[in-house]
């Protein structure tokens, strides 16, 4: 049996297992070493369903997991093929970036980022069969006969934007490797990303194949693995819509949406993934809005029955309540006789368009007949069916704030395992995975994200004290400081942690400290200049109907409209933002203090029965962990606020 040791390894390929191979093998540094275990290494970064990253809330997420050194705004910027800033007509805490990508794209640069760290991050093709436990703590994992670690081509994918791109990495080992099977993997820190695998089953009306996603099979070990450690799994459901051959459309009969004229970037370094260092990288391209109608309404109500959303093939109670399937939206909103959808292509290089707001598990036949009752697809061709898959996951309250697990030490769980949906939400959970993993086997404290911080940790710290009831999704309604949390200063917010915490490199932290130099020279001069009637340029800034370009004709030197706007924003919400921070530090004390025994503190004297249960259930970290919990009064945190004060 042959052995190998790494410092990190990480299970999973998807959105959540390449940030957290890439961010613990940047918190590693250069002599640190990740496994990153797939079954199919040329599907890593693959977009099992929307080929779109951001929008409301997910923008900021992205914006955050960049300001942080991760990849998605980085591969997005290289990739993407249609960048809007959504919710323009509202206030900048709630607008959010979202760019349509070349879906192969997107995949070929993921895979080309992670291939520029191939002496730290090695890509081994093989499932995880079990861990290896030692005590109550996480040892390594093993894998089945015929694994091996695989190389990326000798093309290293710089020129996959002037072709129909091709996977990086082989989707098997190279026969050398086979001869050298490797059979033990060992570590300390395992990062589990398993996305919609374990377990998964794809329903298309009553045929039912095993799988996460298209031509991939399900994952059946890993449930039981879990399971055998003493993990209480629930199992959930999400669907993707049919995919169109754009051909058979027409196309030019149909509004048109367009993408941006002055597009803005995800990462604060755009352009760095492309040969020119133009953004963007690629050609833009315009979307088409249709709708259903009344007759296909009908026609789903008249199948309901051959939907296994209903008839109960599926066995997962709960789907996504805010990305719901077209059954779902005619059931629960009987009165609407139409709703919109939004025909996104999928390539610069196919013909693939695909039907944003008609996701479904209905049989292929009446897939037919609904697409061709949509305006504008009358004579439509679909290439490949809509679908739904149902999956296993870990109930979140069994893992941190820091994405590690209650039960067992050193393992650390990202993604969809976790109960969220989404590939922004995937990747900001395994950024914080992988670099925990790494703090873990370097001695170092781990880190959490407050809810004042991130939006990452907004839905980290909603993981850890609610029970989800569909796949998280998040929103800007969730964050309570959301004023803080936009998406133009996320930089500001946490590239300085990022540096801190070894995720940040020079050239990203350079460009910061230039930015940040040049934002106090203009706040600096935006007091100093007096215009209308005497008022300071300041005060002129915070009116609602003055623009960065009419700031910049009132500045005597030259200085970059992105960042007069920044500076215009935070003159606007100054005053709000003062109030936040106060309330932020009468409340920061609760989540400074931290809970060591949960279970001890579940037997405080005077403790109601109910809050007992919540604390033995959810085990909160801190304080102010344990006054979120469902359950927990005032007067029960009081009475834990003692318990605390007497135990140190």
């Amino acid at each position: 049996m042959t052995h190998m040791d790494y410092d990190v390894i990480v299970i999973g390929g998807g959105h959540a297992g390449a940030e957290a191979a890439w961010s613990a093998s940047n918190a590693l540094g250069p002599d640190g070493c990740v496994a990153l275990v797939t079954m199919s290494p040329d599907r890593m970064g693959a977009m099992s369903c929307n080929p779109a990253i951001g929008g409301l809330a997910k923008g900021q997420m992205v914006r955050e997991v960049d300001a942080l050194g991760g990849l998605m705004g980085r591969a997005i910027d290289a990739t993407g093929i249609m960048f809007r800033m959504l919710n323009t007509s509202r206030g900048p805490a709630v607008r959010g970036p979202r760019a349509q990508a070349d879906r192969y794209a997107y995949a070929c640069e993921i895979q080309r980022l992670l291939a520029t760290r191939r002496d730290s991050i090695h890509v081994i093709a093989a499932t995880v069969e079990e861990f290896l436990v030692e005590g109550e703590r996480i040892a390594g994992v093993t894998l089945p006969p015929g694994a091996g670690r695989v190389h990326p081509r000798d093309d290293d994918g710089t020129g996959w934007h002037e072709h129909l791109p091709t996977p990086i990495w082989p989707s098997s080992p190279p026969e050398s490797d086979r001869a050298n099977d490797i059979t033990v993997l060992r570590s300390k820190a395992v990062v589990l990303t398993t996305g919609t695998f374990m377990r998964g089953l794809m329903h298309t009306g009553e045929q039912q194949t095993p799988g996460g996603r298209v031509d991939e099979p399900a994952a059946g070990g890993m449930s039981k693995t879990l399971e055998t450690l003493g993990f209480e799994l629930g199992r959930l459901k999400t669907g993707t819509p049919p995919r169109l051959r754009r051909g058979t459309i027409d196309w030019d009969s149909l509004p048109a949406q367009e993408a941006d004229a002055s597009p803005v970037p995800f990462s604060d370094l755009p352009g760095s993934s492309l040969p020119s260092g133009a953004f963007p990288g690629l050609p833009q391209v315009s979307c088409r809005l249709t709708h259903t109608t009344a007759d296909m309404h009908e026609l789903i109500r008249e199948n309901l029955h051959r939907a296994p959303m209903y008839n109960g093939e599926i066995s997962a109670e709960h789907g996504p309540r805010y990305c719901p399937s077209i059954e779902d939206k005619v059931v629960r909103f009987a009165d609407r006789e139409s709703h919109h959808v939004f025909l996104e292509p999928e390539s610069l290089h196919t013909d693939e368009i695909y039907c944003n707001g008609i996701s479904t598990s209905l049989p292929p036949d009446v897939q037919d007949l609904l697409v061709r009752s949509m305006p504008g697809c009358e004579k439509a061709e679909i290439f490949r069916h809509g679908y739904a898959v149902e999956y296993d996951m870990v109930w979140p309250h069994q893992i941190d704030s820091t994405c590690m697990t209650k039960r067992l030490d050193g393992l650390f769980l990202a993604g969809q395992i976790n109960g969220t949906s989404g590939y922004e939400e995937a990747a900001g959970q395994g950024l914080m995975a992988g670099l925990n993993a790494a703090r873990l086997v370097q001695g170092k404290e781990l880190v959490r994200l407050a809810r004042d911080e991130a939006y990452i940790g907004v839905m980290l710290d909603d993981l850890v004290t609610k029970t989800p009831r569909e796949p998280y999704r998040m929103f800007t309604s969730r964050a309570e400081h959301r004023l803080l949390l936009r998406s133009d200063n996320a930089d500001a917010r946490l590239t300085p942690l990022g540096r801190e915490w070894g995720l940040v490199g020079d050239v990203r932290w350079d460009l910061w400290c230039t930015r940040q130099k040049a934002m106090a020279e203009l706040d600096e001069l935006s007091h100093r200049i007096r215009v209308d009637g005497g008022r300071t340029l300041r005060d002129c800034m915070r009116r609602p109907e003055m623009t960065a370009r009419e700031v910049l004709n009132l500045l005597t030197s030259e200085h970059d409209v992105a960042l007069v706007d920044r500076v215009m924003i935070d003159a606007r919400y100054e005053g709000y933002v003062q109030r936040q921070r106060a309330e932020i530090s009468r409340r920061g004390d609760m989540d400074r203090r931290r809970i060591r025994d949960p279970q001890a503190m579940a037997l405080t004297s005077g403790l109601r029965a109910e809050a007992a249960e919540a604390i033995q259930r959810f085990q909160p970290s801190t304080l102010g962990q344990a006054a979120r919990l469902a359950g927990v009064t005032p007067a029960d945190v009081t009475l834990l606020a003692v318990a605390l004060h007497k135990s140190r």
